[in-house]
This record gives C-alpha cells, structure tokens and sequence, in this order.
C-alpha cells in the first residue's frame, strides 16, 4: 500500500522533534497546538493545514521546504521499496512452477511456460540377424 502524504509528514516530523530531543509538549506550546492534535499529525492520522505545518516548522526550526523534501523522499523510498518487493514475489501455483517474479512478469500469478513434454523412448529392436548362407541340395 502506498503511504499517505500526511503519514510522511508526520514521520518527518516525528523524527526532526527527536533529533532535537524535544517533547510533544514543548513543540505543541511554541507552535501554540494542542498536545493530542500534534500527537495525531506525527502519528499520520490527521492532516495538518498549511498554516499548521509551517508553525510546527517554526517550532521545530526547521524550514518547511526541507520538511516537504524529506516527506517526498520517505514516499519515494517506500515506493521503490514496494515495487522491489513486487517483482520478487513467487509466482506459480505449483511447486515446479515456484521462481522468482522478473521485471517482465505481467501478473500475479503468472505461471511459467511448461516445458515440451519428452516422448517415451521406444525400445531399440534387436540388432538383425544376418542371413545364414542356406545349402541347397543337389538332384542326381
């Protein structure tokens, strides 16, 4: 699944508030939010307005562009991450069908194409017998 814009902004804002070893409380008074509202933005749950944001920022001192940088590329990573994941998946629904998913795998489940079947060997026939010179009896 992909991850919401609101859930990396909260992510981002989580990590910079850590990084600068802040408290909810301290972040929530200088940005002038409620303590439980600023609690759901970090968790992703709510998503906070543009003016919001930008005083959340200011609280943090960290510009909002930079916050909305590193939102972008936590959604890029995941992205990439997702469709790694997407192409490595087994496909096949039987054991000899079971392999690794290629980039130019279409579906789901897309099955391997089955091998030609091999066609019983027929037994060789006996080496032919060479033919015995036959005497042919004399008329007197």
């Amino acid at each position: 699944m992909a991850v919401l814009m609101r859930e990396a902004i909260g992510g981002s804002l989580r990590r910079v508030r850590k990084a600068r070893r802040r408290t909810l409380r301290e972040v929530s008074r200088r940005a002038r939010v409620s303590l439980g509202y600023l609690s759901e933005v970090e968790r992703g749950r709510k998503e906070p307005s543009s003016e919001l944001l930008a005083a959340i920022c200011e609280a943090l001192d960290i510009a909002l562009a930079d916050l909305l940088a590193e939102a972008a590329e936590a959604i890029a990573a995941e992205t990439v991450a997702a469709e790694a994941a997407r192409l490595r998946r087994p496909i096949g629904l039987r054991h000899m069908d079971l392999r690794l998913a290629g980039a130019d795998d279409e579906g789901p489940f897309t099955p391997m194409t089955p091998a030609a079947p091999v066609a019983p060997v027929a037994p060789r026939p006996a080496a032919p017998v060479p033919p015995q010179p036959v005497a042919l009896a004399s008329v007197a």
